[in-house]
């Protein structure tokens, strides 16, 4: 098999930011694809891939999608945009707090004005909004979160790993209970059992039950056979509606009040090493995240899922 080739973009400037970053593309597969591929936006670049650039070891997200392209089966290509260092919390974050100005709008905005566009120029990548996901862990997990329903015109789905519910007094849960279902929207979520001693556990276990919720309520719709909406998963659990694709009836739960503020507790200090996670649906396993080949206790893919092609519910 061909060695892994990693293409480099940049070194960009982004507006009102200090320094240049750079961002890397990996695709799956080169020209073997019989069109465009979803892809895979991810914050913290320096960790998608190798161990050098990362500050505790990269993800090698690379290896998982290889390997998901070589049994078939349908692999994003992946694009990681490197933190700005010292500027990394106020970037990521949607809200002021916690020592941050809350600039991620201003960051997600020469995201998706400038590297998506790039991106989608240059690589075979799917243009709509369901081929087109983003990710990240512990602060970038929050982002992506955010990203997904602050953009869902080109943000339909979002990989939020053990995600910094608690930021900024939990002001998340209030935003997203503020925002109708988007029309594509699919999110894997997921958390360590052992982290912060089970609180960032409890906290996505909350947001994964108003999502269902949302879901669940959903009215029914005798003319719609299809539906796209959110998956929430935290490793295996989820359910999947939605905005029905052809009436456009949103869930009553979508109004805000019914996630309000989240769950109480003290607030997670920033960036704690996650440990064994835990599925929160139909048990049937708890691989541990260090383990960045780890097998889906789902499907039995491998984790972790891409654009949703592991855990699909």
């Amino acid at each position: 098999m061909a060695e892994h080739i990693i293409y480099l973009l940049g070194p960009y400037r982004i507006p009102g930011f200090q320094g240049e970053r750079n961002v890397r593309v990996y695709l799956p597969s080169e020209g073997g694809n019989a069109g465009p591929s979803p892809v895979l936006f991810l914050f913290d670049g320096q960790n998608v891939f190798h161990d050098d650039p990362s500050y505790s070891g990269g993800w090698h997200l690379h290896q998982a999608v290889r390997d998901l392209s070589g049994r078939g089966l349908a692999a994003p290509v992946l694009v990681g945009i490197d933190h700005g260092g010292s500027e990394r919390l106020t970037e990521l974050s949607p809200f002021p707090g916690d020592g941050s100005d809350g600039r991620l709008d201003d960051f997600l905005g020469w995201i998706t004005s400038e590297i998506v566009p790039a991106v989608r120029e240059r690589f075979a990548v799917r243009r709509d909004p369901a081929g087109t996901a983003i990710g990240g862990s512990s602060m970038g997990g929050l982002a992506a979160l955010y990203a997904h329903f602050r953009r869902p015109d080109v943000l339909g789905a979002a990989l939020c790993m053990s995600p910094s519910l608690w930021f900024a007094e939990r002001k998340i849960f209030d935003f997203i209970a503020s925002q109708a279902v988007p029309a594509s929207s699919r999110l894997y979520i997921d958390a360590g059992a052992q982290e912060d001693d089970g609180s960032v556990l409890r906290d996505a276990a909350h947001l994964v039950e108003h999502l269902r919720h949302r879901a669940t309520a959903m009215p029914s719709c005798s003319s719609a056979r299809t539906r796209t909406g959110p998956t929430a998963r935290t490793r295996g659990a989820g359910a999947r509606r939605g905005r029905c694709s052809s009436c456009s009836q949103m869930p009553p739960g979508s109004s805000k009040g019914a996630l309000a503020g989240g769950p109480r507790g003290r607030s997670r200090p920033p960036e704690r090493r996650r440990a064994a996670g835990k599925c929160l649906g139909s048990v049937r396993g708890t691989p541990d995240r260090s383990d960045r080949s780890a097998v889906c206790p789902s499907r039995g893919m491998t984790w972790p899922c891409a654009c949703g092609t592991c855990c699909r519910g």
